[in-house]
């Protein structure tokens, strides 16, 4: 899923972390360094509402100028991420094969497993060690039209999207790039990460041998607030002014339609995670970090605490990474910091 991949290794240019997702626009940009990353520039843009798609794609496109603006940043390459139903993480097992036969196995196997036409989809892999002589590792693959859906909403922005890659491996990367020893060994090293955007929500699990597991699922926050508005006899703009406002708390009728809303998500979520430990012969999650934009809705992250059945927190990973002397950018972070995971995962692929 890499395009123009020189300017990454040979010439080590700035890149954006991009997250266009349906209800807003993240960037992030990072800086490196041998003491760990450092926040340059942040910005959150909201995606003006729309029910005409060609509406909402200009919405969309004019979100992503707006949020480079803001930033002032000359560099117009960024790295994008896709999620979904178009979208594919599956892990293989081969018997020894040699490199040039690994290719068109990997082809056949992502044929036979994802649940959309793979022949017009654009798959890579990576290759993991396994102890024994077979040919492992984790196959991803997404559709070409939802990839060139994001390359050109890029484009039309004058950005130039020299990567793509899966949010959820870019949360994972992200987690990882920032945890120090005592976390991972805190979790028996197997991290679990929610994301809850407006149309989707994606659970990322990775196991103590670096082995990733991904489920993306379509009921995420702007169903959950399509139901309350529904419920109260209110508009959707009420319940989001509601639960996205100043206060740390949702008045109590709010709180049981919020459970209520829910539940189809921490249904899917604790199933999820049930079939993970079936499957998995890592250790048990014992703790869910939980981040994307509906993770700011007051009261979610404690309602997912008490209803699934594992420890659930608050995830801003902006909290471990160091920001130039900027007051204003500092407030975005410490504000938005949980929804713009994907996007400092995203930016870490750059450096």
């Amino acid at each position: 899923m890499i395009k123009d991949w020189k300017h990454l290794f040979e010439r080590k240019t700035d890149v954006l972390g991009l997250d266009i997702g349906s209800c807003a626009v993240k960037m992030v940009a990072l800086h490196r360094s041998d003491t760990g990353y450092t926040t340059t520039a942040a910005s959150i843009t909201e995606i003006a509402p729309s029910e005409d798609d060609n509406h909402r794609r200009t919405n969309t496109v004019h979100a992503v100028r707006k949020c480079i603006e803001s930033v002032r940043i000359k560099t117009k390459l960024v790295v994008c991420g896709v999620s979904g139903q178009e979208v594919a993480v599956r892990s293989f097992n081969f018997p020894s094969l040699l490199p040039e036969e690994i290719s068109p196995a990997v082809s056949l196997e992502a044929s036979q497993v994802c649940p959309f036409n793979a022949s017009d989809s654009t798959i890579d892999y990576h290759l993991m060690p396994n102890g024994n002589d077979k040919t492992s590792g984790v196959l991803v693959a997404a559709t070409n039209t939802l990839i060139k859906s994001k390359t050109q909403l890029a484009k039309e922005a004058h950005l130039n999207c020299i990567l793509m890659d899966v949010d959820g491996l870019a949360l994972l990367n992200c987690f990882n790039g920032l945890a120090n020893g005592h976390e991972k060994t805190e979790a028996n090293q197997t991290v679990a990460i929610l994301n809850v955007g407006g149309t989707h929500t994606t659970l990322a699990i990775m196991d103590n041998k670096g082995w990733p597991f991904i489920r993306d699922m379509i009921y995420a926050g702007n169903d959950i607030v399509a139901q309350i508005a529904a419920e109260n006899d209110t508009s959707k703009e009420i319940v989001r002014g509601i639960l996205f406002g100043d206060s740390e708390t949702v008045e109590p009728g709010l709180y049981e339609s919020l459970a209520k809303a829910s539940q189809k998500l921490i249904g899917d979520v604790g199933e999820t995670l049930r079939y993970y430990t079936a499957q998995s012969a890592s250790s048990n999650v014992e703790k869910l970090f939980v981040c994307g934009g509906f993770a700011l809705a007051g009261g979610f992250v404690e309602l997912l605490n008490n209803r699934l059945g594992v420890e659930a927190v608050l995830w801003n990973p902006f909290d471990k990474i160091r920001c130039n002397e900027n007051r204003q950018l500092e407030n975005v972070l410490a504000k938005s910091g949980p929804a713009m995971a994907v996007a400092a995962g995203l930016a870490m692929r750059s450096v």
